[in-house]
């Protein structure tokens, strides 16, 4: 028996050392995946964007707003006359948060009232929306500190300005993880569903043999492909619906907006992930490569797509892969139908690039298919 296995061993690691591709994949893949996504997947969120209804105009409203703007995590975006205005910011996802300063905001402060702040977060990415008004808490708190310590020699004793904040959580008030992530999970699993299944299905036909038997019998490639493609792209969407069905009986979860404007974005997101696993699959020469292929690109898709942490939140350079990767753009989407009511109307340039991600890898696809496979 010991003979018999040591025979094997031997015959699976030259079958393995044979193929470079292998090798090639289990050394690099690693390396990147270490090297890259754990800086562009950080959990600490910065860039935060935050507007202004400063209704007050005094000196202490201007030393909180630069307070603010000065810290790592903020970035200022607009002052506006009215909250109405800033809302419309938060309605476009152009804004994270609103910090509104009230009328008599110093003239309170100096009559040791203290003074009342409000804030309201964007909470369509609930994870972003809780740090970052945590972290507005923690600098009004500081800038409350150094107006108390200004104060103490002139305020009679016992009486300190105390700053109170107040925060609102808009389209997701209550900071329900599961509103935040079951969009987001579904999003990721019509993925897989896409490249994944596809790859795998496409690259058995090479291992069966029965590719080269199609091209010669007088059915097109551009059928076979489509033969190919199509059944997929319906059961992606029967797993849409079926995911929207499940979170509404575990999760009580239903989308504020059409769920048909979830299906049409959906449709034309799976003819880009399709592409993907077609693309995958014209690489790949066996089923185990094209899973280690589909295995490196679902990290990326899963890690740097929104899914966790914030694109906004990333490094420029991860920002620009973001941009670059499918997902990032079916992630917003659902979030925002689910959450805000979005409608296509609100998502039409997510559409026209996810439309021109379908285009592209569909392309590049078909072409290297003919290339490998006339």
């Amino acid at each position: 028996m010991i003979r018999s296995l040591k025979y094997l061993l031997q015959k699976e690691f030259r079958l393995i050392f044979r193929n470079p591709a292998i090798l090639r994949m289990i050394i690099v893949m690693p390396i990147i995946q270490l090297i890259v996504i754990p800086f562009a997947a950080d959990y600490e969120v910065r860039d935060i964007r935050f507007s202004v209804v400063d209704e007050d105009h005094s000196g202490y409203a201007q030393r909180l707003i630069q307070k603010i703007d000065a810290s790592a995590y903020f970035q200022l975006v607009a002052m506006h006359p009215d909250e109405a205005a800033a809302m419309d910011l938060i309605g476009k996802s152009e804004t994270d948060l609103i910090i509104t300063i009230p009328h008599d905001f110093e003239k309170d402060i100096v009559a040791g009232q203290g003074g009342t702040l409000f804030l309201a977060a964007d909470a369509v990415n609930g994870m972003k929306a809780g740090l970052g008004m945590s972290y507005a808490r923690n600098i009004i708190n500081a800038f409350n500190r150094e107006v108390r310590s200004e104060w103490i020699p002139v305020l009679p004793r016992g009486t300190l300005p105390i700053i109170e904040v107040r925060s609102r959580a808009w389209y997701n008030p209550h900071s329900n993880y599961h509103l935040f992530m079951v969009p987001g999970i579904l999003a990721i699993l019509v993925t897989m569903v896409g490249s994944f299944l596809t790859a795998l299905n496409i690259v058995a036909e090479k291992e069966g043999g029965t590719i080269e038997q199609m091209n010669v019998t007088p059915v097109s490639k551009f059928a076979f492909i489509l033969g190919k493609l199509i059944p997929f792209w319906i059961l992606g969407l029967v797993s849409v619906s079926i995911g929207m069905v499940v979170g509404w009986l575990v999760y009580g979860l239903w989308p504020i907006g059409s769920v048909l404007s979830i299906l049409v974005f959906a449709a034309v997101y799976l003819l880009a992930v399709l592409g993907i696993g077609l693309l995958i699959s014209t690489i790949a020469e066996s089923q185990q490569q094209a899973t280690l292929i589909s295995f490196f690109f679902m990290m990326v898709f899963i890690l740097m797509g929104g899914l966790y942490t914030p694109v906004e939140s990333m490094p420029d350079w991860a920002q620009w892969i973001a941009r670059f990767n499918p997902p990032t753009y079916f992630i917003k989407a659902i979030r925002s139908i689910y959450l805000m009511g979005s409608s296509l109307r609100d998502l039409r340039w997510d559409i026209v690039i996810t439309l021109g991600f379908a285009v592209f890898f569909n392309g590049l696809a078909v072409w290297n298919y003919r290339k490998t496979a006339g």
